[in-house]
């Protein structure tokens, strides 16, 4: 169940140690890996809460503070499963296509405050979330690995760089953006 106190605790507390707060990372990230009929009402509000809820109610908690700094940088972690869908996943395919929306959304309406908000998109990138789904959906490996032209499974690094883009004074421009970061699986058939 989401916290919210607990979100905006969060974001108070960084400001309370860092003095001010300039970007704002929502990188959450649960699943529930089953048949849509399977789901009970709990698993999907646990999913869509972790996932979705939280990076609004940080956003919502952040925004004064990157007002009073004169703008600032919101990041948020969607997944491929934004664009495609997944008969495994569909509350986290939901809440991440929710993010999508609501990184667009956020930057309509926070671009006048000077604050970008963009979203990137992981395809498959080796984590412990990817490493259960590699245990529990059968031939996804293999699939993931005929399908993706660069021939392998992202790191964690492949995101540093276009990261630090976004959290930049060179991205000032650039929102409302959902990048893809997933090795070319998303640009084929």
């Amino acid at each position: 169940m989401l916290k919210e106190a607990s979100c905006r605790a969060l974001v108070e507390e960084s400001v309370k140690r860092l003095g001010r707060l300039d970007i704002l990372v929502n990188n959450a990230g649960i699943a529930v890996r089953k048949p849509p009929q399977d789901y009970s009402l709990e698993e999907w509000h646990r999913v869509l809460d972790a996932n979705l809820t939280g990076a609004f109610v940080c956003a919502q908690a952040a925004y004064p503070h990157l007002v009073r700094a004169g703008g600032g940088k919101i990041i948020n972690i969607g997944s491929m499963l934004s664009i495609f869908g997944a008969p495994f996943a569909v509350a986290y395919a939901a809440s991440k296509g929710g993010i999508v929306q609501m990184t667009k959304a956020l930057a309509t309406a926070w671009a006048k405050d000077n604050i970008q908000v963009n979203a990137l998109l992981p395809g498959w990138i080796d984590t412990d979330l990817t490493a259960s789904a590699r245990e529990q959906v059968s031939g996804l490996n293999e699939n993931v690995l005929k399908r993706t032209p660069a021939g392998r499974w992202g790191k964690p690094a492949d995101f540093e760089a276009i990261a630090v883009f976004l959290a930049g004074a060179g991205s000032a421009f650039v929102t409302g953006t959902a990048i893809p970061v997933d090795g070319g699986y998303s640009v084929q058939v």
